[in-house]
């Protein structure tokens, strides 16, 4: 039985860990080969520990033991020429591209800001977005079609994240994210891509689950409160994520674009 992806090549942003090496596992189940990206390195108005090198190798590791392909490199979403150069080679090596899953992202939300809080979120969750979506394109319409996915978050849809510069630069950035994602599903139908944006709840990822993130929480009992979902359940795991993803770019969702897709255990409809 052939995977629902089989032949296709997707390129992940920010697949080191979490969600994003979720949906490289995910996707490579189903067939696909991999373009994974991640910076592995620390921001420094990040309060929590960032992806590394090894958890790269990681990814890879995984997608390699399903018999998979995998192109990974170092790179920075927020460096368009870099990010050309690995989406590119990646290209080269496994033929074609398919899938684009702009994914990487920050949170950088703690009880002592920083002055580069806003900006970092802006120019990773939002900038980076663009910049993703930009360096493959091209590609896209040259193959014929495909699928775009951009990470958004509960946040894109709903007042959250709280009152300091990387709270509120978090939830401009994901409600940023819908915006580029409605236009390039005009810009991009004629040359059949299918662009939508998944918004999940709290995720079971290094990102949310960290000592700086539940103090962040902890600190505005109200704020703990707005967090909850609708259905009894604290988190999701990131493969719940990765299903969603899945059925998006699938053949399955051929005629679905330009829809904002929540995947958050009922959050957003009980705000």
């Amino acid at each position: 039985m052939t995977g629902r992806l089989e032949g296709k090549v997707a390129f992940i942003t920010g697949a080191a860990r979490g969600q994003g090496r979720s949906h490289a596992i995910r996707l490579a189940q189903e067939g696909a080969d991999i373009i994974a990206i991640d910076l592995c390195e620390q921001v420094s108005s990040v309060p929590y520990p960032m992806s590394t090198p090894e958890d790269l190798a990681e990814t890879v590791k995984q997608v390699e033991a399903l018999d998979r392909r995998i192109h990974a490199t170092q790179a920075d979403v927020r460096d368009r020429a870099a990010l050309q150069a690995a989406f590119d080679a990646g290209v080269a090596e496994l033929g074609r591209i398919d899938i684009v899953l702009g994914n990487a992202g920050i949170a950088p939300m703690s009880l002592n800001p920083t002055p580069d809080e806003w900006q970092d979120v802006l120019d990773i969750n939002l900038t980076g977005v663009y910049h993703t979506v930009e360096v493959a394109k091209q590609a896209l319409i040259d193959n014929g079609g495909g699928a775009i996915v951009l990470t958004s978050s509960t946040a894109g849809i709903n007042g959250i994240g709280g009152n300091t510069p990387g709270g509120l630069g978090y939830t401009a950035a994901k409600h940023g994210v819908v915006g580029l994602m409605r236009s390039y599903a005009n810009i991009l139908a004629q040359h059949s891509i299918r662009v939508n944006t998944v918004h999940p709840t709290g995720v079971n990822t290094p990102m949310v689950v960290n000592d700086a993130m539940q103090e962040f929480i902890q600190q505005d009992p109200a704020m703990g409160q707005a967090m909850m979902n609708a259905l009894p359940v604290d988190m999701l795991e990131p493969v719940d994520i990765s299903n969603a993803i899945l059925f998006l770019v699938s053949d399955e969702a051929r005629y679905v674009t330009g829809v904002t897709f929540p995947v958050d255990a009922g959050f957003t409809n009980k705000k």
